[in-house]
């Protein structure tokens, strides 16, 4: 049958759809600000997972110790922080004209995130400028290890070269170390001072045989 050109089977089937009443549609309408705002934790991990990398290869001045293990609880605490203090605070002074809690919600989550890529970025930078301190030690402790392996080889002390191997080297200040060698009993040391920061490099025998472990460190300006 047909009803003022409509198939009457066509009108009944439109008869039947159920209108989707205004609670839902607006109960939908927050489940889609919910989903937009889901990228706070994910975030959260990848960019502790990339903040621990940087931190265990370009370490800030404040790591002394660097690896990997350190990079993740030290990125895990700063980017913590991050999402569960400066985020909220920040998001609620850019919405308090905001009444609807749903929008708030998503604002905040984008704050965290552009948080911890600020927190990278940040980590990056750090690590960037302590870049030249941690070559200029590397090259000092190396330079060290040169001067003590010429310095046993000039002395042609038999004792020395047999516990080379033993050598134990503490930073007293910048460019200046203490070098010590184990003797043959163990209980007494052989010592040098080893000034890098001088041109040429100055090497000067310690009459003390205390170890290293338990050395007390003299006054810089007055030991050199």
């Amino acid at each position: 049958m047909y009803t003022s050109g409509y198939p009457s089977w066509r009108l009944h089937q439109a008869s039947t759809l159920t209108p989707v009443s205004s609670e839902e549609r607006f109960w939908a309408s927050r489940l889609r600000w919910r989903l937009r705002g889901a990228m706070q934790w994910p975030a959260f991990v990848l960019f502790t997972l990339l903040d621990a990398v940087v931190i265990a290869e370009l370490p800030p001045s404040v790591i002394k110790e660097p690896n990997l293990i350190v990079g993740v609880l030290a990125a895990t605490f700063g980017n913590l922080v991050l999402i569960g203090a400066v985020a909220p605070f920040l998001a609620r002074r850019l919405a308090q004209r905001e009444p609807d809690q749903a929008v708030r919600e998503v604002l905040q989550d984008r704050v965290a995130t552009v948080l911890l890529a600020v927190g990278l970025l940040a980590c990056l930078v750090s690590g960037l400028a302590n870049r030249p301190v941690i070559v200029s030690e590397t090259e000092a402790t190396e330079e060290v290890g040169r001067q003590l392996r010429a310095y046993v080889e000039r002395s042609d002390n038999a004792e020395l070269r047999r516990n080379l191997e033993t050598a134990n080297t503490i930073r007293l200040s910048d460019g200046y170390f203490r070098v010590c060698i184990a003797r043959d009993d163990r209980r007494r040391n052989f010592c040098l001072f080893i000034d890098t920061d001088k041109d040429p490099t100055e090497v000067r025998r310690d009459p003390s045989a205390q170890p290293n472990a338990g050395f007390a460190a003299p006054d810089p300006t007055r030991a050199r």
